[in-house]
């Protein structure tokens, strides 16, 4: 995958999360920064302004740089970070959580407890 590929499918996954995520209507990454721009992290909105610029310099002008591509992924990523909410990452990691607590809480009951249990489960004829 090249670089203006790479580029491109990040402003992507951007693009979608400002619309699920922000509500943002409009055609351009521009046009969807305007829309939500109330309702965005305050610190994310330059990072967004300068994703959409350099977007748009790759797509439209011939002079792409990689050095510049790889800049971009880097803030593409820290956008992607930030407007991803956060209360879905904290839910999976208490999930997990939990079920690896329940585990660890089942395997001890039965490791204390498996002379008793066996004597219910394996049936001697």
């Amino acid at each position: 995958m090249t670089d203006i590929e790479k580029v491109i499918l990040q402003t992507r996954k951007i693009e979608s999360l400002l619309r699920l995520q922000y509500h943002a209507e409009g055609k351009s990454l521009d046009e969807l920064i305007t829309s939500c721009e109330e309702r965005l992290p305050h610190d994310v909105i330059d990072k967004l302004r300068y994703v959409a610029m350099t977007y748009d310099k790759v797509v439209h002008e011939d002079e792409f740089q990689p050095e510049l591509g790889r800049q971009f992924l880097s803030v593409c990523h820290d956008c992607e970070k930030e407007l991803t909410p956060r209360s879905g990452r904290f839910i999976w990691r208490v999930a997990i959580s939990l079920m690896a607590l329940i585990t660890v809480m089942a395997i001890a009951f039965y490791y204390a407890h498996w002379d008793e249990l066996t004597k219910h489960i394996i049936v001697k004829p």
